[in-house]
């Protein structure tokens, strides 16, 4: 069973920047994609970077160039520190972020559809303009 605790977030300007973290701990996590994913109230959550155990990556087009996803072997394939730093933040940015594990990711592309996620408790993001 994989562990995700999220860190970092909290408030900046329009075209500031910050960073998440996300501590991911479990079994075979290289097989995992982990990646970040946001929700306003009463939209859908929806992701918004990911990357797999071969380091490929994929981004929302609403944040490409602004957010870079990376992550940390802390212990091979047992632990990870997974980060989302994003730049030229936006108010539109603004949103709850959610750490998140797929299992048996294939295509880090297709992330968002796979059906069972591991989710981390979330962390808020406010943007002021």
């Amino acid at each position: 069973q994989v562990q995700l605790v999220e860190s970092g977030g909290g408030s900046a300007q329009s075209g500031g920047s910050l960073r998440l973290s996300c501590a991911a701990s479990g079994y075979r996590l290289s097989t995992y994609c982990l990646g970040w994913f946001r929700q306003v109230p009463g939209k859908e959550r929806e992701g918004v970077a990911a990357i797999d155990g071969d380091d490929r990556d994929t981004y929302a087009d609403s944040v490409k160039g602004r957010f870079t996803i990376s992550e940390d072997n802390v212990m091979k394939n047992a632990k990870k520190t997974l980060y989302l730093q994003m730049n030229s933040l936006k108010p539109e940015d603004t949103a709850m972020y959610y750490c998140a594990a797929v299992p048996a990711c294939e295509r880090v592309n297709d992330y968002d559809r796979y059906p069972y996620k591991k989710w981390g408790q979330g962390i808020q993001v406010t943007v002021s303009s």
